[in-house]
C-alpha cells in the first residue's frame, strides 16, 4: 500500500495548486500567475520533454495515447518524478482546462515491477482491453477522481478523470483511450 502514497500525493498537489491559486488571486492585487507559471514551478514541463527524461532513466521506450477524453482542454503538462531509488519513479501527464476546472484528465506511468497494488474488493468494474489485458476500474479509491488501471509492454498505466465529467468520460471512454496506445 506504501507505493499509492506518490500517486495520491501528486494528485493532490494539483489540486492544492488549484486552491493555492485561487487563493492567491484573492488575497493581492499583482497580476496572478498564469497555470504555466504555477505548473512549472512545480516541475512541470512539456509533454515530450518529460517523456524524454523519463525513457532516458529506464532506457525504454513508452508508449503514449493517440485519443483523449472527448472535453475540452486548455493544457497539457508532464512530469518525471525521480525519486530516491526507482522504485516511486513516475511519468505523469496532466490535461487540464484554465477555463472548466472539473475538465482535468492525468496519466501516471510507472514500471510494473514497482507497480501500485489494488486491493480486488476495491475495483468494481473490469474491462478487456484490444491486447487482451484487463482493465481494472474504479470510482471510490481517490476522492474525485475515476480510475482505469491497466499494465502494458512492462508499464502499469493509471488513468484519472475527474467524477464532474463522469457523464461525458465515461468508463467505456477510458477503454477507448487506453486501447489507442496500440496503434
Amino acid at each position: 500500500m506504501i507505493k499509492n502514497i506518490p500517486f495520491l500525493v501528486s494528485l493532490l498537489s494539483i489540486l492544492v495548486l488549484g486552491a493555492n491559486y485561487v487563493q492567491s488571486s484573492r488575497n493581492t492585487t499583482e497580476e496572478p500567475p498564469s497555470f504555466e507559471e504555477i505548473f512549472t514551478e512545480e516541475g512541470y514541463k512539456t509533454v515530450n520533454a518529460a517523456l524524454d527524461d523519463f525513457e532516458q532513466h529506464f532506457n525504454q521506450q513508452l508508449k503514449l495515447l493517440f485519443r483523449v477524453p472527448p472535453i475540452s482542454f486548455t493544457h497539457q503538462f508532464g512530469r518525471f518524478n525521480n525519486l530516491d531509488g526507482e522504485i516511486n519513479d513516475t511519468f505523469e501527464m496532466n490535461f487540464i482546462s484554465d477555463q472548466f476546472p472539473g475538465n482535468h484528465f492525468k496519466i501516471d506511468v510507472r514500471p510494473l515491477k514497482h507497480k501500485m497494488d489494488f486491493s480486488d474488493k476495491l475495483i468494481p468494474k473490469t474491462f478487456k482491453l484490444n491486447s487482451g489485458t484487463i482493465a481494472l476500474y474504479e470510482d471510490k479509491l481517490v476522492r474525485g477522481f475515476n480510475l482505469l488501471i491497466f499494465e502494458k509492454d512492462g508499464w502499469q498505466y493509471v488513468f484519472s478523470i475527474n467524477k464532474k465529467v463522469a457523464d461525458e468520460v465515461t468508463p467505456e471512454i477510458l477503454v477507448q483511450i487506453a486501447n489507442s496506445i496500440d496503434y
